[in-house]
């Protein structure tokens, strides 16, 4: 790869792509150098003591992960940007999580997958920059290869890694995704971002299962996101109950932040809420048989749980859930489902409602 730019001077072909990023709807974007070697001693402390759980993805491609030139050969820089998502719904999240015969999905996954729609603008921002300022070498990621990209975001003066190990930008809280631009350009970097979480330790201690076991430290085993998102196995009897209705992912570290009353949340179309699931309770979920999830669930991150996943899930949900006529009919309906694993948690939850 070898960058030619129209323009001689790298801080004004800087300033364009940032101004080309917003018009591409990102509402940050930053520069970012190519040295992590101090966030790879944590990431390599990390895996060593296994708190990655079952996701093997993550010991993978040896340091590729934290070192962009090795991950695309000739990478100089990294230009990273940020996509806000959702709404300003934080005490409907509050109120979903204390009514335990309702559904509490992540305010990420209420809509359509990210992934595709990032990637799009990702991309024809890429070629926006090429048409106005010049040919370069690029590729573009979002969350789909190893990449640190909290950490190039840090870097690149999006926000900082805050102790829940979320991206935290001082003036838009953490409500946002990110996505980068690998680029064979050396242009000027932006300064990282400072870190102000200060003594706060709000995040730490709401988690429903203690996964914060340390700032900035994170035991994905113990991770509610982890255990209804990644984990394919049986859901620990110890974490069942933490749970509560959290039947994909969790945002409770997100909700008690205080830097996200800053947080300017969009009404963008895509990610607004399908299949009334900021809204639906356990039983009507649990009702959904395959084709139905497959049908409901087509271009949302929720699909990639599987319908097992997600009835195990529903299962321990409603197993906290109060015993109202709905909630036990709903367990009793799948008491006898083909599968082993449904069948394990639906005994398990009828067993918490003396049944």
């Amino acid at each position: 790869m070898s960058a030619v730019f129209s323009s001689n001077d790298p801080a004004q072909v800087a300033a364009r792509i940032r101004t080309l990023a917003r018009a591409a709807g990102f509402q940050r974007c930053g520069i970012a150098g190519i040295d992590l070697a101090e966030d790879e001693q944590h990431l390599r402390s990390w895996l060593a003591e296994g708190l990655y759980g079952t996701m093997h993805w993550m010991a993978q491609h040896g340091d590729k992960r934290s070192r962009p030139q090795e991950l695309v050969p000739g990478t100089l820089r990294v230009i990273s940007v940020g996509l806000d998502y959702g709404r300003n719904d934080g005490i409907q999240a509050w109120d979903t999580l204390a009514d335990g015969e309702r559904a509490y999905v992540a305010r990420y996954a209420l809509g359509r997958d990210y992934h595709k729609l990032m990637r799009n603008r990702l991309q024809q921002l890429a070629e926006r920059i090429q048409q106005d300022i010049g040919r370069f070498g690029h590729r573009v990621f979002v969350d789909s290869a190893p990449v640190l990209e909290r950490a190039l975001a840090r870097n690149a003066g999006l926000g900082w890694i805050g102790k829940h190990t979320c991206l935290i930008d001082r003036n838009g809280g953490s409500w946002f995704f990110l996505g980068e631009i690998y680029v064979d350009a050396a242009l000027p970097i932006d300064a990282p971002a400072s870190a102000h979480c200060g003594s706060c330790t709000r995040c730490i201690e709401v988690c429903p299962t203690q996964a914060i076991i340390a700032p900035h430290r994170l035991d994905a085993r113990r991770c509610i996101a982890y255990l209804t998102i990644e984990h394919d196995g049986a859901i620990p009897e110890p974490m069942r109950a933490p749970i509560g209705n959290r039947i994909f992912g969790c945002d409770d570290c997100q909700l008690v932040c205080p830097w996200n009353k800053f947080a300017k949340r969009t009404d963008e179309p895509d990610f607004r809420a399908r299949n009334n699931l900021d809204r639906a309770t356990l039983p009507e979920l649990f009702a959904w048989e395959e084709d139905e999830f497959l049908r409901r669930t087509e271009g949302s991150p929720i699909r990639r749980s599987g319908h097992m996943r997600w009835l195990r899930n529903i299962a321990v949900a409603l197993g906290n859930a109060p015993s109202t006529p709905a909630v036990l009919t709903a367990l009793a309906s799948r008491r006898e489902h083909e599968s082993v694993l449904v069948r394990e948690h639906v005994d398990w939850a009828l067993a918490q409602h003396g049944i």
